[in-house]
C-alpha cells in the first residue's frame, strides 16, 4: 500500500510537467505580421518577453558574414520553429544532392565507362 502511495506521488509531478508543457505549447502567439529579420532589437525583446528561450515562437537572432565583404554581416532572425524548418530543409537538400550525384560516381566497370 505505502509503495503504491509513493509510485503515484512520483508520477504526479510527471503529469503536472506534461501538463504544464501541453499549456506552454497551447500558449502560442499569433504569426508574425512582417519578418522577424525587419524588427528592431527592441521590437524583438518586446516580444520574446515572458517567454522561455526553448519555446517555439521565441525569436533568435544570427549574424552571417555576407560573401565577398570582410567586415560586412547580415542580421537574420527567426522564431525557433522557422530556425528548425530551415535546419530540416538544409540536411534535406544537401541528402538529394549527395543522392543525385551519388550514381555519377559509380563503379565504371558496371556501366563501361572506363
Amino acid at each position: 500500500m505505502v509503495i503504491a502511495l509513493a509510485l503515484s506521488a512520483m508520477a504526479a509531478p510527471t503529469a503536472a510537467t506534461a501538463t504544464a508543457t501541453a499549456t506552454d505549447s497551447a500558449e502560442r502567439r499569433p504569426p508574425l505580421d512582417r519578418p522577424a529579420s525587419t524588427m528592431t532589437g527592441t521590437e524583438i525583446k518586446a516580444y520574446n518577453q515572458g517567454l522561455d528561450p526553448v519555446h517555439p515562437d521565441f525569436i533568435k537572432c544570427r549574424k552571417i558574414e555576407e560573401i565577398g565583404s570582410l567586415v560586412k554581416k547580415a542580421r537574420v532572425c527567426h522564431t525557433n520553429d522557422e530556425w528548425k524548418q530551415l535546419w530540416v530543409q538544409g540536411n534535406q537538400d544537401s541528402r538529394d544532392t549527395v543522392d543525385a550525384y551519388a550514381s555519377k560516381f559509380s563503379d565504371c566497370r558496371h556501366t563501361g565507362g572506363c
